[in-house]
């Protein structure tokens, strides 16, 4: 069985690899499986793929593994090409205030070399 890809996604720089390579191979298995989920839906459910409000455009990626919760921001860049960012682990009800600035940040820095 061939799915057919309608989005792209891009690891810009080190940002999600350095994340994953830290993961246990559960929670590996479950990021693959839900970037494909990303990648090849038409519409993703926003359980795994939600828009973050008071962003520039900034999504968040979700996955669970027993009960942890994991989170890798993205932003998008010509309609179908997903950008992952920065990822880490949801240790409570609220997303870390420093984790959006980050990703925002990463994303200036990812148009603003795309500029160039």
């Amino acid at each position: 069985m061939s799915e057919k890809f309608i989005r792209d996604i891009f690891y810009y720089r080190d940002y999600y690899l350095d994340f994953f390579d830290d993961l246990k191979p559960e929670v590996k298995k479950k990021f693959n499986w839900t970037l494909q989920l990303i990648a090849t839906l038409d519409r993703v459910p926003e359980k795994y793929f939600k828009h973050l409000t008071n962003t520039s455009g900034l999504y968040e990626i979700r996955v669970e593994v027993g009960s942890n919760i994991y989170r890798v921001f993205s932003f998008f860049d010509k309609g179908k090409l997903i950008i992952l960012a920065n990822g880490f682990q949801k240790k409570s009800q609220k997303t870390p205030a420093n984790e959006i600035e980050l990703a925002e940040k990463i994303k200036k820095q990812y148009f603003d070399e795309k500029s160039k």
